[in-house]
């Protein structure tokens, strides 16, 4: 509910409200997107399964449950990866060497999302292979995905060049987002030591939003990249592990959800726009209130 309350609120803000449109809202909106797939094609399995709904997913459907989670989970690491690259660049100093990319860098944010999207697509393509639905509901199979599909026998070369592939992915991308946000660290701390001395109100208020700014975005990546280990840890672990894979897929699976789930929270906080649309909503409960009516 909460990325989706907020992927309708950027949405309403990019198409119709142009003088609150920011280029990050389309990251956020993105983001937001990718969340709420992420979320549902990994939850809806156990949800169904929970309600004891027998075949729920066929081949094609595991195939396209698994491939879209792990479409949507990359995207999850490449756009909050974008997200901090293009906070640090914004809060650069003007006469750094990131000057120039700062004044192109909106205009290429909605083809850089879109070469995101295909990317991703392609690199996760060899996974629609590796699934299948289980024929017996009581047995665990090798490679467990959740409780209506299981990995199909692989040879190991293509085992080892697939794992190959989706670590440098994330690696790439994990890089640039670490390295960005120890950026933005260093930028903050660099405009703490100089603001002391500066005593301009106007100066302060906005050095004061544009930090907040950076502080979401950075609590944004720790918390990505603290569940994104944990998951990463146990899904490994379950791969060698030889008893109760159900249970650590289970494990897995509520932490790989809660990045999406803590993700729109986070970026709400310092939004200054959600405590104007939550008093527009009062205005409008109080100006159609019977009672105004009655009058």
């Amino acid at each position: 509910m909460a990325n989706s309350l907020l992927f309708l609120l950027y949405g309403y803000i990019f198409l119709g409200q142009h003088h609150l449109r920011k280029p990050i809202d389309l990251i956020f909106m993105n983001l937001s997107f990718v969340n709420i797939l992420g979320i549902t094609f990994r939850s809806l399995p156990e949800i169904m399964s929970f309600f004891r709904v027998n075949h729920f997913l066929n081949d094609t459907g595991c195939q396209a449950f698994l491939y879209l989670h792990r479409v949507t989970r990359g995207l999850s690491i490449c756009t909050t990866s974008f997200l901090s690259g293009f906070q640090a660049i914004t809060i650069s100093p003007g006469h750094s060497k990131w000057a120039w990319p700062k004044s192109q860098y909106s205009k290429c944010i909605l083809p850089f999302l879109l070469t995101l999207w295909v990317i991703n697509m392609l690199v996760y393509i060899h996974i629609i292979e590796t699934v299948r639905a289980k024929s017996n509901f009581t047995v665990v199979g090798r490679g467990y995905v959740n409780v209506y599909c299981e990995g199909r026998q692989l040879e190991e070369h293509m085992l080892i060049l697939a794992l190959y592939v989706f670590m440098m992915h994330d690696l790439v991308f994990m890089l640039l987002m670490i390295g960005s946000s120890l950026y933005m660290v260093f930028i903050l701390y660099r405009h703490r030591r100089r603001a002391r001395h500066i005593h301009s109100l106007t100066h302060s208020s906005e050095s004061s939003a544009e930090n907040k700014a950076t502080r979401t975005i950075l609590s944004t990546v720790l918390c990505f990249v603290l569940f994104y280990f944990a998951n990463n840890f146990l899904t490994i672990y379950g791969i060698y592990a030889s008893k109760e894979k159900i249970t650590l897929g289970s494990i897995s699976g509520m932490l790989s959800l809660c990045y999406p789930t803590f993700c729109p929270f986070l970026l709400m906080k310092n939004n200054k726009i959600i405590p104007k649309l939550t008093s527009s909503l009062s205005n409008m409960r109080i100006i159609f209130s019977p009672r105004a009516f009655s009058v």
